[in-house]
């Protein structure tokens, strides 16, 4: 069965409201590293005889340096006491930052069937499906970040708070292109304890990864794993009307932590209780968790959300290029070097920024592993001097680094020569 790449909105669930702690001061791994520490110390303490093997420790029972295994058990028992410590701080502290979102919208399907005879032209009452997703609370004024794909089309919001209080929300902004949306609540001071965002480019694989969110309907859920993955892309449903080109969001963090349909918007954050990123979507052939979830790194979400809450709406830099990475047989077609990486030009949109700087799209067709495709294009190997070995890092370099009406420096291979191009960005498309 195929995989795919899910939405993590939840449809027509019976909500369960579990009610969480709403108070507690951020806790990180240094208390869990220094108990640790202690109780390596202490366990090194009570080894008598160092050089004495695994085997004889655990076996012998009249050896007095049979007591390293119960220290050893100590220590560990130490190191996990922390490391619980921890996560039940960082729940208290994050949990009440994250909210429950439901939404109606219209559905397509009335359910009401028609029969010969009877007076079918009767206009029904209108028929709505309930969504479940989760958002977090984003200021003291009562913006909330969640995902686009949570609320857009809705005819009715509304937002639950750790302590059960729920009240209608609106809609401030909504980017597709990032699918992040931002509503708005009106609610006491008190209720809205903003998160901390993190710098998510400085997340690296391997480290601790939280995601609490909403997930089947059951609100405050945590769930913990790694970081499993950097610089995914996620494709979004967004294509450009002109060319119908299809977009990506890129630098998409992966994760191991179980998310599942209702986490989208929630959160992912790090042993500091700092969001990292925005839960959005899993890939499973089941439609629920199989360890590999995505989220939409803090890096965009910082860029993104203050535009939606200043106008609606985020301009995305715009260069007017589709293309592929460069392989050693596509190399190989071009008669260059099986060496040569970047990112090849295959289509230039018209009237579009690199079309205005003078960027050539592939003119010859060639059948590449039984794949016909087109080559002969430019050939993309930097930007502003970063070193581009694929079209993920053009979408990526983009997405972070620019912003519309700015000059960048392309550095591209033509006929087998080197040469710059200076492109000003547009903006992208209308979806």
């Amino acid at each position: 069965m195929n995989k795919k790449i899910l939405s993590l909105t939840s449809v027509l669930i019976v909500t369960v409201m579990l009610l969480s702690a709403c108070s507690g001061a951020t806790a990180v791994l240094s208390k869990a590293v220094s108990q640790f520490n202690i109780a390596q110390a202490a366990s090194q303490t009570a080894v008598a005889t160092p050089s004495t093997s695994t085997s004889t420790l655990l076996t012998s029972s009249s050896s007095a340096s049979t007591i390293t295994a119960p220290a050893a058990i100590t220590g560990d028992s130490n190191f996990l006491t922390a490391y619980e410590n921890t996560l039940e701080s960082i729940y208290t502290t994050v949990s009440p930052q994250v909210v429950n979102i439901m939404v109606l919208t219209p559905s397509t399907n009335s359910g009401l069937q028609t029969f010969p005879g009877f007076n079918n032209n009767q206009q029904s009452q209108p028929q709505y499906s309930e969504a479940l997703g989760s958002g977090f609370i984003w200021d003291t004024k009562g913006d909330i970040v969640t995902n686009n794909h949570v609320v857009d089309g809705s005819t009715k919001i509304e937002v639950t708070f750790s302590d059960g209080t729920t009240v209608p929300a609106t809609i401030v902004g909504q980017d597709p292109y990032s699918d992040l949306a931002v509503i708005k609540v009106d609610v006491s001071a008190d209720k809205l304890i903003p998160v901390t965002v993190a710098d998510s480019t400085q997340v690296k694989v391997g480290e601790i990864s939280i995601a609490i969110g909403n997930p089947y309907g059951f609100s405050g859920s945590m769930t913990v794993g790694t970081v499993s993955g950097l610089g995914r892309d996620l494709p979004t449903s967004t294509t450009d009307q002109t060319s119908g080109a299809s977009y990506s969001i890129p630098d998409v963090i992966q994760t191991d932590a179980a998310i599942n349909p209702g986490n989208s918007g929630g959160v992912l954050v790090n042993d500091q209780g700092q969001v990292i990123g925005v839960t959005s979507a899993l890939e499973s052939s089941s439609g629920s968790n199989s360890g590999i979830g995505f989220a939409i790194p803090a890096e965009i979400v910082s860029k993104v959300v203050p535009s939606l809450i200043l106008s609606g709406k985020y301009d995305h830099p715009f260069l007017g290029i589709s293309g592929t990475d460069m392989t050693p047989d596509i190399a190989q077609a071009m008669n260059l070097p099986t060496t040569t990486r970047g990112a090849l030009v295959e289509t230039v949109s018209a009237g579009g920024p690199a079309a205005a700087a003078g960027l050539q799209a592939s003119n010859t067709t060639v059948t590449v592993n039984g794949v016909q495709g087109t080559v002969g294009g430019d050939i993309v190997t930097a930007i502003d001097n970063q070193t581009i070995n694929s079209m993920s890092d053009i979408i990526a370099y983009l997405a972070i680094h620019t912003q519309v009406g700015q000059t960048v420096t392309l550095t591209i291979m033509r006929n087998g020569q080197t040469q710059t191009v200076q492109v000003t960005l547009g903006s992208r498309p209308s979806q």
